[in-house]
């Protein structure tokens, strides 16, 4: 399996495999860029269908790190960990701890979180094994202070608020109230979105591969409950990616209507050209790594210390990014992604 012709390789500094015999362990971790400080980025739990696509993954998501902490203005670099396995079935304790080790094994060059497929109980099993992980316990099992455990809350709300600042540059709109919002994805960040916007006055479309998440948010959020294939052609104003990633790809483009596309979901466009036609469409696309980092933003804080007001503040500097990637795509006629990957750059350059 090539690394460095692989065409996700974007100069990763290091790609570790990682196998225990013992427990089934298959995994890999990916070391994007440590130039701002060591690389923390979750470790995801995913059956994917052969090692090829979980390193394109792995590659994918890693250099998305490097971008994002880079966009937050962190003191972090950007890695990711995977693990080739189905989170329904083939979680074991002794699997995680042994995750822990391989991370250990790495003195600290990669700082693990959780991410799609896992959370703080299987962080708090590699906790046992690494000192190098964060949202490994609840707010109260921390002993409170600013190590809240579970990163989905800020991620959500850095989306809320980045689809707020998106809905205002395309659609002139400062009040939510009747925006048509079509979710995808109703996981711990995705209905945590979804409660947010029904709470601004959204109304809601949605859809998510677990039905009971889907009943929950038609029981609560008076969402109307859509299937796979047609979340992606509503006549909505904005529709909110919050599950896996290149669900913006060459079918989907055929069918898509929404001005606006914010959400939460990691590498949402399945080729960089597909940034180009949106932009060519009037389509106004907030990028994943700038809208998505209230996580990380979260377990930076956990980590280097700090207040829950500071984590807050920083959370909501979000739509400040978005707004000056917003206005430079106007300025120079250039994409979303372009603009964000050079303001990333730029920063990572100073």
């Amino acid at each position: 399996m090539p690394i460095f012709a692989h065409p996700e390789f974007d100069h990763h500094e290091q790609v570790q495999f990682c196998h225990d015999q013992a427990t089934g362990l298959k995994a890999i971790i990916a070391v994007h860029n440590t130039r701002l400080g060591p690389a923390l980025g979750g470790c995801r739990m995913f059956p994917y269908a052969d090692e090829q696509q979980a390193l394109n993954d792995v590659l994918r998501l890693s250099r998305g790190m490097t971008y994002k902490s880079a966009l937050a203005g962190l003191p972090l670099g950007g890695g990711k960990a995977v693990i080739i396995g189905d989170p329904h079935k083939d979680k074991s304790e002794a699997l995680f701890r042994a995750m822990g080790e391989f991370v250990e094994s790495m003195g600290g060059r990669y700082i693990t979180a959780a991410d799609s497929g896992t959370g703080v109980a299987e962080m708090a099993l590699m906790g046992q094994r690494t000192r190098h992980v964060v949202g490994a316990g609840s707010r109260e099992q921390l002993g409170g202070g600013t190590r809240s455990g579970d990163p989905s809350p800020a991620t959500a709300l850095g989306v809320f608020i980045g689809l707020r600042e998106a809905v205002l540059q395309r659609l002139g709109r400062s009040d939510l109230t009747g925006l048509r919002v079509a979710v995808q994805g109703l996981g711990q960040v995705g209905f945590n979105l979804a409660r947010q916007l029904h709470e601004a006055g959204a109304e809601l479309w949605v859809h998510d591969i677990q039905e009971a998440n889907v009943r929950r948010a038609v029981d609560e959020l008076g969402a109307h409950a859509v299937s796979a294939l047609d979340i992606y052609g509503l006549d909505v104003d904005v529709f909110s990616p919050c599950a896996m990633g290149a669900i913006i790809n060459d079918e989907t483009l055929q069918v898509l209507r929404a001005p606006v596309i914010a959400g939460a979901a990691n590498n949402q466009l399945a080729k960089a050209a597909h940034a180009d036609e949106l932009w060519r469409r009037g389509c106004l696309h907030a990028p994943d790594y700038a809208i998505n980092a209230g996580g990380i933003i979260d377990v930076s804080y956990e980590y280097n210390g700090g207040t829950p007001e500071q984590v807050r503040q920083h959370v909501e500097g979000i739509g400040q990014t978005l707004r000056q990637i917003f206005l430079r795509t106007k300025a120079e006629d250039q994409n979303t992604t372009r603009i964000a990957d050079s303001l990333a750059q730029e920063r990572l350059n100073r």
